[in-house]
């Protein structure tokens, strides 16, 4: 993704609401916003095929 690997590990823990779209911290069970328990691990950047 970028050029520093340690903040990219970090950046690979978040897990985004998919109700309010809030970041939360990994390994919680529910939005620390909202309260909804519709989480999903932040996406990886993939790189295009040429």
């Amino acid at each position: 993704m970028g050029k520093f690997p340690l903040a990219d590990e970090a950046l690979s823990r978040v897990w985004i609401c998919r109700k309010c779209k809030t970041r939360n911290h990994a390994g919680v069970g529910m939005c620390r916003k909202c309260g909804s328990k519709f989480l999903r691990p932040k996406k990886k950047e993939v790189k295009a095929k040429k």
